[in-house]
């Protein structure tokens, strides 16, 4: 196996050898079955850790491309990822020369779009992924007799359909919850439950958009909406967004049909709208007749100060509020929701029948259990009071290595936005230096932001997400980052 190392690339040796092994597969070098050397050996061969050969190995077999087989060894797979599916759920047999179809002469797919960084299958032993959160503040043990108590009541639910904009009890609890939260008043025949917040933006879509309308965004912003308005041509248009979110003077001079906001807490650089600036966008929407779409992934999370009206609170017509419980409880169990205005309510009830068939009545059930009985406030004061620590964590880690810092994002949510200090090299740099140290730092694209324009915010801040992990990986891992540097 010929593999070549550049110890001056921008990219983490894992990851070349990841790629290159890869390659060699994909083009018949590696042929499936062939055995490949121990990480030991490859280690001593490229005079490299064998650390670093284990976890391009790990990414390999986690996706597919390697097989381990236990005593033995390590193999290249069969049958690779991407011929792996056919109609019957196996391996595809390759047709005969004379049957195959040019791809030339298949109409290409309808669909353009490109997918969102969603998945981290780092085995960094510190990663400050920003996504993630603390899989040990999930209460098992209470969803765990949620779940049986649901199961044991459940009568045909399981057998039958429900409806497609979700069970009624959680309906009503949500629309109970964000009143005493968000000061949101609704009746629950306006929240619509949905796989999580994506789901839920696509769908304020549906019943809002159409081809060519224009649509104001933060920049930079979260990569998932952004590349979810291009793949159905939408006309953009990104207003920059500061430590008091979205400048709303420069919006002011705008004409859309919808703008994209995170007044909470903004993905990526995590700034908080300010009052005056959410009374300014708020008048824009009812001048011109626009629609707010307001997502609140991770309001839950507040460590100081007034927590700011939800702009649905101060305008109930103009904004689709969107929620999910990613963040409060686990992205795992997919669930969130969308608040329509009481006139859009009918439309958006029958998209959601037209996108699916409504979501898994156990997980509702449970999770509208946990809401009615105290049990998801109980949680969220425990988990917002860990969170807190370690973004206290990591703040005094990072003004104990760096000195004064530049931070955004402090106030709320999971993560927080750090600009590199002059002299530094540029974040993407970083990011591969700190891999270097078995560590996991984000720029703003690989952290799941997307900024349009020359990349002045992406060159120079990395993300930081801290919720996943304990207060003495936070220092080790900043420590360690400040080595490299």
């Amino acid at each position: 196996m010929l593999i070549s190392l550049d110890r001056s690339s921008s990219s983490s040796l894992q990851e070349q050898l990841f790629e290159q092994i890869r390659q060699q597969i994909l083009d018949g070098r590696l042929k499936g079955e062939a055995s490949v050397p121990s990480s030991r050996h490859l280690a001593q061969q490229l005079g490299i850790s064998r650390n670093s050969v284990t976890f391009a190995y790990e990414r390999l077999i986690n996706e597919g491309y390697l097989i381990t087989r236990p005593m033995v060894g390590t193999y290249v797979a069969a049958v690779l990822p991407e011929r792996a599916m056919s109609p019957a759920g196996g391996a595809a047999e390759a047709p005969a020369p004379s049957e195959r179809r040019s791809p030339e002469k298949l109409a290409p797919a309808a669909f353009t779009g490109r997918s969102h960084a969603i998945l981290n299958n780092s085995r960094i032993p510190i990663d400050f992924w920003p996504q993630r959160t603390d899989p040990r503040a999930f209460p098992l043990k209470t969803w765990r007799r949620l779940i049986l108590h649901a199961l044991a009541v459940a009568g045909h639910n399981l057998t039958e359909y429900g409806d497609p904009c979700g069970l009624m009890a959680l309906r009503a609890a949500i629309a109970d919850h964000v009143a005493v939260m968000r000061d949101i008043h609704v009746r629950p025949e306006q929240v619509v439950i949905v796989a999580g917040a994506q789901l839920a933006l696509n769908l304020a879509l549906r019943v809002l958009a159409r081809e060519g309308d224009t649509i104001v965004i933060e920049n930079p912003c979260s990569q998932g909406a952004a590349y979810l308005f291009e793949s159905v041509n939408m006309r953009l248009c990104p207003i920059a967004a500061d430590e008091d979110g979205i400048d709303t003077a420069q919006l002011a001079r705008v004409a859309a049909q919808i703008a994209y906001v995170m007044p909470s807490h903004q993905y990526p650089m995590g700034g908080v709208l300010s009052l005056e600036r959410r009374k300014t966008i708020l008048e824009w929407a009812d001048r011109t007749g626009a629609y707010i779409i307001e997502d609140d992934y991770d309001n839950e999370f507040h460590y100081g100060g007034m927590l700011l009206p939800a702009l649905k609170a101060m305008s109930p017509e103009n904004v689709i509020y969107l929620g999910t419980f990613s963040k409060s409880l686990g992205a795992g169990l997919r669930t969130g929701y969308a608040i329509f205005p009481d006139h859009l309510a009918p439309a958006a009830g029958a998209a959601k029948a037209l996108l699916d068939n409504g979501q898994v009545w156990l997980e509702q059930a449970a999770l509208a259990e946990f809401l009615l009985t105290g049990g998801f406030v109980r949680h969220l004061r425990r988990v917002r009071l860990r969170y807190q620590q370690r973004r206290n964590a990591i703040v005094a880690a990072l003004r104990q290595h760096f000195g004064r810092v530049d931070l955004r994002g402090t106030e709320a949510g999971t993560h927080l936005a750090w600009k590199l200090p002059a002299g530094l090299p540029r974040a993407h740099q970083v990011a591969a230096l700190a891999r270097s140290q078995n560590v996991g730092v984000y720029t703003i694209q690989s952290g799941g932001g997307h900024e349009y324009g020359n990349a002045d915010v992406s060159n120079d801040w990395l993300l930081l997400g801290y919720a996943s992990l304990a207060e003495d990986q936070i220092e080790a891992g900043i420590s360690r980052l400040k080595s490299r540097l």
